[in-house]
Order: structure tokens, then C-alpha cells, then sequence
């Protein structure tokens, strides 16, 4: 692995954040949040013309640029910093690989193009709040239970005429992002009953959908809004040929990707309030002297500063190899949190104000950590695969199994106490 960013990669860098310093200011961002779609659309389709950026990842032979994770890491970054609101994690790093991975040969060539030029925007619908556990970040995902079924609610798919793979959706989603202004939505549906009982991913085209109902919510973070969509009796695709591919599967694969994508976001929102604090403190007096020169100040910074360089290290390393992105977003959504409250706290007074930006982080750092978090469930799944700890039933490591006839009970018999 080299560790070292390429020419390219530093271009991506370089011109990203110029463009987004003139026109990504807070008060742009304030502004395109509070709009119809919840985000800047001639900015998002510049940065799909001049960039390329939500087909960085894409192949080329569907009009995508052919660069890789990394890349597409970068940009995440720098959108990060600037707390863009776009449709980029909707679409490049959930949509667009389910299609990829998933979809017949007519839909990708009719959709992945689109998707890289910026005139489709998809959004992936994953029933109740178990994205997480569907994506294997905080839970195994095998057999799909995630997606309800019968009594558990969810999203349930009609049965199929024969040789179609139209269906009927009935259900609702309460928490999709950017679900409300989506041009495509991916619906995670229960299908088959009880015999063959299974998940299965839906297209469902808005424009042209009936029964279809979508609610963006009031959230918490602005610049990242979510909706909750209700299907009755929705007309809807069937992502891919037949009803037997690997959906569980593929829905994992994108797991690790789309948490190296959301850590590298996370460590250029955290960069982001690290450096407007350090100018603050450098700038604000006290005592006749800037509050930066006391040694308090400069701990709890250069604390802070560890924090947000090893996230970033972890957050490239995930995108080098995505097994690792669980763990990369849980260090990077704490680094983000710490670093946001840190900063509310070292701006003093104004910190506290709606006007200034410091709240603008702090709001990402907890709406971050509800949607793919949160941190602890994260390391806790990480650790279960890692085989850190033991079945309930086992014993101490390395101790051998009772012998034939023996028995713990009897009188006088001490308790063992395990700590694993």
C-alpha cells in the first residue's frame, strides 16, 4: 500500500475544494438546504459536468471517470468539509454499486450513464432503522430479517405474473436519505412468503409511480435530509434478471465501501471545525493575550488534533480495504463529535448562537452517528468478526474440557468467575 496520494488525487483534492471555498460558504449551504430538493442543483450538476463526481467510481464504459475508493474518498472529504448537501452518499456510494453488482445489462446501460452525469440521483430504502444491520456494519445480515416479513412490517412485494418481473410494493420506509427528492429509489422488499421466504431489491421510478407518497422529515442536520416513503400498491422493477441473486450479499459488499466513504466524510467535517476553531482561538484575547497561548487550550487542541490525523489515516486505510470501514467509521464519527464539541465549547459565547457555524457541526456529528452509527455498535460487530469474543458457552481460553465423570458441583465447591 502507498500511503501517498497521487497527482491525480491531489488534483481532485485541489479543485474540489476551490470550487466548494466560493461556493459552499455556510450561508450557501444554509441556503441549499432549505430548498425544495435540499440541495444546490446547479452546483451538483457543475460538479457532475466539470468533475465528474458522481461517476468517479463508476467504469468508464458507463460514462464514469474509472477511478477507484480512494478517489472518490477524496472528494468525500472535501464535500465534508464544506458540510455540502448533495445527493453523492444517496447515489455514488449506495445506488449506483447495487446496480452495478445487481443489475441486468439493459439497466446498468440505462442507468449507471445517467447516474454519472449527474441527471439521475437514486436513493436506497432499507425498511424500519435497520440500514446498519442490512449493510453488515452493526449486524450479520445473512438471511435478510432486517426487511420484516408477515407480521414485522417492512416493505412486502406482491408475487410476480409469470415471465414478468414487474411487482406491486406495499409498505413504507420512515428513514430514507434524500429519499424525498430521489429520481430513482432502490426498495429493499420482503417477498415469497413463508416457503421461500426472501429479500429482494425493487427500482421504483417516482415520475411515473402510483401509490407512491414521500414525507421529508424535519431533521436534526439540514444538510441531510431524509424522508419517509409509503407504497401502495406501487408498480416496481425487479433489480436484476430473476429472483435469485445474491441481494443479502451485495447489500454487504457495499456496507464496507459506503462506511470508508462516510468515515473520509466525516474526518473533513472534523478538519473543518479543528482548523476554524485554531483560527478563533488564535484571534480571540483574554487577558491581554490570545486564548490559543494558554497551555489548556493547546492540550485540549492538540488532543483534538490526533483525533481527526488518525481518523483520516483509518478512513484511507478503509478505503484501501473496506473490511476495515466499519472500524474506520466508528473512529471518524468519534473524532467528528469530539472535535464538534470542542469547538462550541472553545468559540465561548458565539459558539452557542445560531448564527455562527460551530452548531453547523455539531448537528452533522450526531446526525452522522444516527445514521450509520452508532459507535460502539459499530466496534462491537467489528470485534464479534474478528473473533475477540467468546461464545457464552465457552471457556477461558486454552482450558482444557472437564474429564469424563467430573462435576464443578459438590459441596464447598468455589465459583469460577471468566472475565473475557
Amino acid at each position: 500500500m502507498d500511503a501517498a496520494f497521487s497527482a491525480e488525487q491531489d488534483e481532485i483534492r485541489r479543485t474540489l475544494r476551490t470550487l466548494l471555498t466560493r461556493h459552499g460558504t455556510p450561508d450557501d449551504v444554509g441556503d441549499a438546504a432549505l430548498t425544495a430538493d435540499g440541495y444546490d442543483t446547479a452546483l451538483w450538476r457543475r460538479l457532475a459536468r466539470d468533475l465528474g463526481l458522481p461517476g468517479l467510481a463508476l467504469p468508464e464504459k458507463y460514462g464514469g471517470v474509472g477511478c477507484g475508493l480512494a478517489e472518490l474518498a477524496v472528494a468525500c472529504e472535501e464535500t465534508g468539509r464544506a458540510l455540502l448537501p448533495s445527493p453523492l452518499i444517496a447515489t455514488a456510494a449506495l445506488a449506483a454499486p447495487l446496480i452495478a453488482a445487481l443489475g441486468t445489462a439493459a439497466q446498468r446501460a440505462e442507468l449507471l450513464p445517467r447516474i454519472a452525469a449527474g441527471e439521475l440521483t437514486a436513493a436506497l430504502a432499507v425498511p424500519g432503522a435497520a440500514l446498519t444491520a442490512a449493510l453488515g456494519l452493526t449486524a450479520d445480515p445473512t438471511g435478510g430479517t432486517w426487511a420484516g416479513g408477515g407480521r414485522a412490517g417492512g416493505v412486502q412485494a406482491a408475487s410476480a405474473a409469470t415471465g414478468t418481473t414487474t411487482r406491486r410494493l406495499y409498505g413504507e420506509v420512515d428513514q430514507v436519505l434524500d429519499g424525498h427528492s430521489a429520481d430513482l429509489l432502490l426498495v429493499a422488499a420482503h417477498t415469497g412468503g413463508f416457503p421461500r421466504s426472501r429479500t429482494l431489491l425493487f427500482l421504483v421510478r417516482p415520475e411515473a409511480a402510483t401509490g407512491l407518497v414521500r414525507t421529508r422529515h424535519t431533521t436534526l442536520d439540514g444538510t441531510r435530509p431524509s424522508a419517509r416513503v409509503e407504497l401502495r400498491d406501487t408498480g416496481a422493477e425487479l433489480l436484476g434478471a430473476d429472483d435469485t441473486r445474491d441481494v443479502i450479499g451485495a447489500l454487504a459488499g457495499v456496507g464496507g465501501p459506503a462506511a470508508a466513504l462516510l468515515a473520509a466524510e466525516a474526518v473533513g467535517s472534523a478538519a473543518s471545525a479543528l482548523e476554524r476553531t485554531v483560527e478563533h482561538v488564535k484571534a480571540r484575547e483574554q487577558f491581554g493575550r490570545p486564548i490559543g497561548s494558554f497551555q489548556a487550550v493547546k492540550h485540549r487542541l492538540a488532543d483534538l488534533y490526533v483525533q481527526v490525523r488518525a481518523a483520516r489515516s483509518a478512513a484511507y486505510y478503509a478505503a484501501w480495504d473496506p473490511t476495515a470501514g466499519g472500524l474506520a467509521l466508528a473512529q471518524a464519527l468519534e473524532a467528528l463529535r469530539l472535535t464538534a464539541a470542542e469547538a462550541v465549547q472553545l468559540h465561548g459565547g458565539i459558539g452557542f448562537t445560531w448564527e455562527h457555524e460551530a452548531h453547523l457541526y455539531f448537528k452533522r456529528a450526531a446526525a452522522a452517528e444516527l445514521f450509520l452509527g452508532p459507535v460502539h455498535a459499530l466496534r462491537d460487530h467489528a470485534a464479534r468478526q474478528a473473533g475477540l469474543f467468546a461464545p457464552p458457552d465457552a471457556g477461558p481460553p486454552g482450558a482444557d474440557a472437564p474429564a469424563a465423570g467430573a462435576s464443578d458441583a459438590g459441596p464447598g465447591a468455589a465459583e469460577r468467575v471468566v472475565v473475557r
